[in-house]
């Protein structure tokens, strides 16, 4: 799948949530202990408001519509039968609401796993034994419409990909951007470790994007793995 940088800008859309606004989170988990942990660890935070549980994908399609959240935190495997039903539920939501930030939470982790769910839309991929504060820290980086991958799914993600295409042109200082991408850092972030500022960071990006033919910064870093470029 082949998408125009147009087609999901980087920068944040009006009706994203502002700095002061509670990033509103559906939960989609078949076990309810699950979903109950999860709610009880996020709504701690005072940014942070779940609005809706679904156990199925039909379930889940149902509270959205409802609820009209910012985030999604959805697992993979919502049924006893299929471990990625998951992912297609992913690419449901992000065709239908195209502003919804899907961020993945499952114990699953695969390479492979995570390259489909990009492509299905999904913004971020983290697993199920990842501590609060970084489960938090993507929920927020989503709703910033940013991407966001724990180390260990970044990694395995990586790993799965194979050079295969021509390497594009990019310059030393975009290369030292994505490098920094593929570990899934926020732009404030990367400029901190690049001594760039948060600004320059987005130009570079966005030229990234473009030279890659990439529509999502996720997308980048797989394209830019194909090309044997990380």
């Amino acid at each position: 799948m082949t998408l125009s940088e147009k087609d999901i800008p980087v920068q944040q859309h009006d009706d994203a949530p502002g700095p002061s606004a509670h990033v509103r989170i559906v939960l989609v988990d078949d076990h309810a202990i699950v979903r109950h942990g999860l709610r009880s660890v996020l709504e701690r935070e005072d940014d942070l408001e779940v609005v809706g549980e679904a156990a199925t994908a039909a379930e889940a399609l149902a509270v959205v519509e409802r609820t009209e959240p910012h985030i999604v935190l959805l697992d993979l495997k919502l049924s006893t039968g299929d471990n990625t039903e998951g992912l297609q539920l992913c690419g449901q939501l992000t065709e239908q609401h195209p502003d919804l930030g899907v961020l993945v939470l499952t114990t699953f982790l695969d390479g492979g796993l995570v390259v489909d769910a990009i492509r299905r839309g999904a913004r971020g991929y983290v697993v199920k034994d990842v501590d609060t504060t970084e489960l938090v820290r993507s929920i927020r980086a989503v709703a910033r419409r940013e991407s966001s991958f724990d180390s260990r799914s970044a990694a395995a993600m990586v790993q799965s990909m194979n050079a295969s295409a021509q390497e594009p042109s990019l310059t030393e200082r975009e290369l030292n951007v994505l490098r920094q991408l593929a570990h899934g850092l926020s732009n404030r972030d990367i400029g901190a470790r690049l001594f760039i500022s948060e600004t320059t960071v987005k130009f570079h990006v966005r030229n990234i994007m473009r030279k890659l033919g990439a529509a999502t910064r996720a997308e980048a870093v797989y394209e830019a793995s194909k090309s044997g470029l990380i």
